[in-house]
């Protein structure tokens, strides 16, 4: 609970409140104007609650995710039950002997996502269309001379 009372999260904790006023408030606003005749107005009084709900699921999910973080080393060196769920929880090698790494530290085999590589053709110089020749002629001449300026192609 410690980590929720640093600065960040105290600034984190202001803005929630800020903005959950506010835009309460403002949906406020919005059914009023909806009452006085402004027909529109009732969209805007559904909507500015709904961003009010928006903030503070993240908030919370913030929040949960902050307590699950392992604490810092200096936290885990004064609890010894931290030091004994890490003993259980070692690794063994295929001959069953300990391999004194944790087994999170271990890595994960991820789930990717195979690359597919496009494979171009090739473009052969002897081609139906002169002018497609004649310009990758021109390119090849430019990428052999990179210093020289398109005006000095001889062709």
């Amino acid at each position: 609970m410690k980590r929720l009372w640093t600065p960040a999260w105290i600034a984190r904790h202001v803005a929630l409140v800020v903005l959950v006023t506010t835009f309460l408030g403002l949906g406020w606003w919005q059914v009023s104007r909806a009452a006085a005749g402004n027909a529109i107005s009732w969209g805007y009084a559904v909507e500015w609650p709904i961003f009010a709900g928006f903030v503070v699921f993240v908030w919370w999910r913030e929040v949960r995710h902050t307590l699950r973080e392992e604490p810092t080393a200096e936290a885990s060196d004064t609890t010894p039950a931290a030091d004994a769920s890490t003993e259980e929880t070692r690794g063994t090698d295929e001959a069953g002997a300990s391999t004194g790494t944790p087994e999170a530290d271990r890595p994960r085999p991820g789930i990717r996502r195979p690359v597919r590589v496009a494979r171009a053709t090739a473009v052969d110089e002897v081609s139906d269309d002169a002018e497609l020749a004649a310009y990758n002629r021109y390119l090849s001449w430019l990428n052999a001379n990179p210093g020289a300026k398109p005006g000095d192609y001889p062709g």
